[in-house]
């Protein structure tokens, strides 16, 4: 029985946390869930910091510039 008050006051504690912050997004002007994607963070973005398919991106981009096709050569062009 002691395991069963437990669990149930976590439900209701859990049950009023979430109550509260569904208030507080309703009510507040402009209410939104916060930005919590580590691009949406101003200070890590004047760090240079990304998310990994940012970063990704920006490495496959560098990595494109660096290939210079036009000096490539093929073993057809050879003959």
């Amino acid at each position: 029985m002691g395991v069963l008050k437990v669990i149930l006051l976590a439900v209701a504690l859990l049950g009023v946390a979430m109550l509260g912050m569904a208030i507080q997004i309703l009510l507040k002007k402009g209410g939104k869930f916060p930005n919590i994607h580590v691009g949406g963070n101003a200070h890590l973005k004047r760090e240079g910091v990304y998310c990994a398919t940012t970063q990704d991106k920006l490495a496959q981009r560098d990595a494109r510039k660096e290939l210079q096709f036009k000096k490539l050569k093929f073993a057809q062009d050879n003959k």
